[in-house]
């Protein structure tokens, strides 16, 4: 039996960058799994190149927290323009899986002792490789996906499929290509999301 929790999820890129398509795809594909979800997207004033983020909370249990929460179990971090506001709201050994190939620097100090585990995922280039260069966002989602055991594969296949508006319906297999790279990507971490208690 898994052991009650929530697992707060915070995103942020900037606009343009399908950050709440795939926070929207992440949140409909708990709720395929039975799971309790809540969530949140926020945008800067400007459509194009302001920040945008978005606040998902899973949970296999009723939900407590608000969709604004004070901390955060992981972030997925599309740019890192505007990840300062987010950085101090991560538990301590807290997940975070990030574009690498748009870092100028490194996303943590070398001196932050709140460093939890972070995943670089060259998403840029998997979303190319897959055809569908405008779905680095989708590659980032399965990987943190596939890493933490949050949500299935298949769970988020079916919730691109429903939650892609129907005007882009064009890019739907091109973007099931960008989330199986990302699922490629990675390997499992060893402390899933929903750890089994102990026989």
């Amino acid at each position: 039996m898994s052991t009650a929790r929530e697992r707060e999820v915070l995103w942020t890129g900037i606009g343009g960058q399908g950050v709440q398509l795939a926070a929207t795809i992440l949140a409909r594909a708990a709720t395929l799994e039975g799971l309790e979800v809540m969530s949140l997207g926020t945008y800067g004033g400007t459509m194009r190149g302001g920040n945008t983020d978005a606040t998902v909370v899973i949970a296999n249990r009723v939900i407590t927290s608000p969709p604004i929460v004070p901390r955060a179990w992981a972030a997925v971090v599309a740019h890192p323009r505007f990840f300062d506001p987010i950085r101090p709201k991560l538990r301590e050994g807290g997940i975070v899986v990030v574009n690498r190939e748009i870092l100028e620097k490194p996303l943590y100090p070398t001196t932050d002792v709140k460093t939890g585990q972070l995943l670089e995922v060259n998403a840029t280039t998997l979303a190319r490789q897959a055809d569908a260069p405008n779905a680095a966002a989708l590659v980032l989602l399965a990987a943190f996906a596939k890493a933490t055991g949050i949500v299935s594969q298949a769970s988020l296949a079916e919730a691109l499929a429903s939650s892609l508006p129907a005007y882009r319906s064009q890019f739907l297999e091109s973007n099931r290509r960008a989330l199986a790279a990302g699922a490629d990507a990675v390997a499992a971490l060893s402390s899933p999301a929903w750890a089994k208690e102990a026989a």
